[in-house]
């Protein structure tokens, strides 16, 4: 004889979520998003700020090494209109047949050039034995993240302050 399992009243009725419970639920979820957004956004900002900032640098000292080893004078041009520069007679890596050209206002970076100061111009020039023609600094801007590239006037090293 088979025995009837019986399941009581209560428990059959409680299967799901009240609504209470769903919206609390969904309260908690939007609390949580509303944190964590904005602080999602400025690491983002700084990340790229910080990312661009060691681009110029090291784009600097490439020139300048560059400059020592092929026995050429080289120049890094910026162009605060179009937040890109160029560093002069020397081919772009993917690119051979143009000139070494970054443009920060695109991905990863999405920054800007907020000014560039050499001795009055937007250019530095390296000598054949790295030594630039002025020193000087970039200013750069992401968001609300600022950034400066300084450059020695001596010794050519690019540092972000």
């Amino acid at each position: 004889m088979k025995q009837k399992v019986q399941i009581p009243l209560r428990s059959a009725l409680m299967r799901g979520f009240t609504l209470v419970e769903l919206v609390c639920v969904v309260v908690i979820i939007g609390m949580m998003a509303t944190i964590a957004v904005p602080r999602f956004g400025n690491s983002i900002a700084l990340h790229r700020i910080e990312s661009a900032g060691r681009r110029i640098v090291v784009d600097l000292a490439l020139a300048q090494s560059l400059a020592k080893t092929t026995n050429k004078s080289i120049k890094v041009k910026f162009d605060v209109a179009s937040n890109s520069y160029i560093l002069s007679k020397i081919p772009h890596p993917d690119h051979p047949s143009r000139e070494y050209e970054t443009f920060l206002q695109e991905e990863p970076y999405v920054a800007t050039i907020e000014s560039v100061d050499f001795g009055g111009g937007n250019d530095i020039k390296f000598d054949v034995f790295g030594v630039p023609d002025n020193g000087g600094s970039i200013v750069i801007r992401v968001g609300n993240r600022v950034r400066t590239i300084s450059v020695d006037a001596d010794t050519g090293k690019a540092s972000v302050l």
